[in-house]
């Protein structure tokens, strides 16, 4: 053992960690997948990775905390598209000519295992590369074991289970199933629908002791019922729906308008965009579900009701990956005179959250290790609507998050 600049006793030696992916095949997955191996090769730096430049006591985070590095995470993962990740990622178009080249070898060697399906929760996406079990219970033994052959097969020292797939639509809340782990688990055994194809990850990761992480809108571990489980379980999870683009901006300007007295009278805000994400979302109860997340940040921030906040997402094929996103936000200040601000965030939907699955891969790994169960609520800084234990509102507001966020990985207590 050695000790890190905090005193904190780590293990000799590089940390192994597996980040076992839903949605392998996606465009953030292979993204992810590229860039790591761009940066082992030394084809790119650690541009756009929020946590490579953070140092604890003047320490690197990696070498202060034991997080593990970059260079040590392994990925694998499941997909209803059985192809390798090269051909995956050449449909994407997310890679430039020469990136695609360098990580193609690698890509290449890469195959997505049978996943887990349901199209009546996302009928947008479908594919053959399903596993053969029909029920949910069986659906559960199969993703358990995938997780506990990953395990073994690389010799991982920690795993991490991250949900970068298709969003789901929401099943009811309050369905009994959801609410307690006995009606889950009776729940899995009658096969009971309620249970959505994430819940059935989140469950299987729980079950063999493996971190969870859902940068999904899809309600996945956000149930009683699963929350519960991780914390009787000692397994940290995290979630929901990545907060990367359009609504990482409006967490960074409401703040601003609040702290000006500025009152936002409305804000309107559309999206177009032409990935896979985009075809999931054409379904309305796909879509239902994302806008519940996007739409939900204005008014704990600004501390009033915006009444006129309208949030569109219309998929638009020929934009591929390259999201646009604009806002028009009317603002009434002193005398009661009215002001306009007007964005238009052009970006790179995978570019902006494969980094972000990737940190968080490493830091669930880390609160793991730390011995940190249930809600991990200062991974909020992640999301667009952060779980918390209770079901309180959380907090949305960036620049308290990434205070919250960096205090935890500097060793200060969860939540302070």
């Amino acid at each position: 053992m050695v000790s890190s600049a905090r005193g904190i006793e780590l293990s000799a030696g590089p940390r192994r960690v597996g980040m076992a992916v839903v949605g392998l095949g996606g465009a953030v997955a292979t993204t992810a997948v590229a860039g790591l191996e761009l940066l082992r090769v030394g084809a790119s730096d650690t541009s756009g990775l929020p946590l490579a430049g953070v140092e604890v006591d003047g320490v690197p985070v990696a070498e202060a905390t034991g997080m593990a590095d970059y260079a040590d995470l392994v990925v694998g993962g499941w997909d209803l598209d059985g192809s390798d990740l090269r051909k995956a990622a050449d449909q994407h178009g997310v890679l430039d000519h020469r990136q695609l080249e360098q990580a193609g070898p690698y890509l290449s060697s890469v195959t997505p295992w049978a996943a887990a399906g349901d199209a009546d929760f996302c009928r947008n996406v479908t594919g053959g590369n399903v596993v053969l079990a029909e029920t949910r219970r069986a659906q559960v033994d199969a993703v358990r074991a995938d997780l506990r052959r990953f395990r073994e097969e690389e010799r991982l020292d920690g795993l991490v289970l991250v949900n970068l797939a298709s969003t789901e639509r929401w099943p009811d809340p309050a369905a009994p199933a959801l609410q307690t782990v006995e009606a889950f688990e009776a729940g899995l055994d009658a096969d009971d629908r309620s249970i959505t194809p994430s819940m059935v990850y989140a469950y299987a990761a729980i079950a063999e002791g493996v971190g969870y992480v859902n940068f999904t809108p899809s309600l996945a571990a956000d149930v009683p019922a699963l929350i519960a489980f991780a914390e009787s379980r000692g397994v940290p999870v995290a979630g929901k729906d990545g907060k990367t683009g359009q609504t990482m901006m409006k967490t960074v300007l409401a703040p601003a308008f609040r702290s000006r007295s500025l009152t936002v009278e409305g804000w309107y805000s559309t999206n177009i965009l032409g990935n896979r994400d985009g075809l999931a979302l054409e379904d309305p109860d796909s879509l239902e579900s994302k806008l519940q997340t996007k739409g939900s940040v204005l008014d704990s921030i600004l501390g009033y009701p915006v009444e006129d906040h309208v949030v569109r997402i219309d998929y638009y094929r020929p934009r591929g990956d390259q999201k646009e996103a604009w806002d028009a936000i009317d603002l009434v200040g002193f005398l009661g005179q009215r002001m306009q601000v007007k964005v238009d965030f052009q970006c790179r939907d995978s570019i902006l959250a494969a980094p972000l699955a990737i940190e968080l891969a490493r830091l669930t790994d880390l609160a793991q290790q730390r011995g940190q169960a249930g809600v991990q609520t200062q991974f909020g800084w992640f999301f667009k609507a952060p779980m918390t234990p209770d079901g309180s509102t959380p907090e949305h507001a960036l620049h308290r998050q990434e205070r919250v966020l960096l205090d935890w990985v500097a060793g200060a207590p969860a939540g302070r």
